[in-house]
């Protein structure tokens, strides 16, 4: 019998018994406190931010393992910047990012990054702060990434 596969979203650190794990995870028989601490453990570093989580089950055996992916970049940029969402209209600036909390956000999302570069990934995160409406050092993550591509910026 195929292992069950589960996969939710939850905030770091703060797994329950409830939705989305406890209700799949109960038909199959399975330790589920055992589970859930498994995941706060695993994702305690990324409280207050939601984290995609993957449990396989075996049915059989009971047997689990729980696989943590990463946060979404622009849960990242929130989280450095402090504030709770990005815009809401085209005109609206909601932040402002250093390029050294850009740098941190990327070397934390290194792994699922395309780039073969810290420069590269660097500008996939500003990518994502121009779609926020988040500015960086004061210009526009357009201008940003250009003055990176120019070399005025050095990554």
């Amino acid at each position: 019998m195929p292992d069950v596969i589960i996969n939710g979203l939850i905030e770091g650190g703060k797994a329950t018994s409830g939705p989305p794990f406890g209700p799949a995870l109960g038909p199959l028989g399975v330790n589920i406190a055992g589970i859930v601490s498994e995941i706060n453990a695993k994702t305690k570093q990324f409280e207050g931010i939601k984290i995609p989580v993957k449990v396989s089950v075996d049915p059989v055996s009971k047997t689990f393992k729980v696989e943590v992916g990463s946060p979404p970049t622009s849960a990242l940029i929130l989280k450095e910047l402090g504030i709770p969402k990005g815009a809401k209209a085209k005109d609206e600036n909601v932040g402002n990012i250093t390029i050294e909390q850009v740098k941190k956000v990327a070397k934390a999302k290194e792994m699922s990054l395309y780039g073969n570069t810290l420069a590269d990934k660097v500008k996939q995160v500003l990518g994502t702060c121009k779609s926020m409406n988040i500015t960086c050092e004061g210009i526009s993550a357009k201008e940003m990434i250009a003055k990176i591509n120019s070399g005025e910026v050095k990554v």
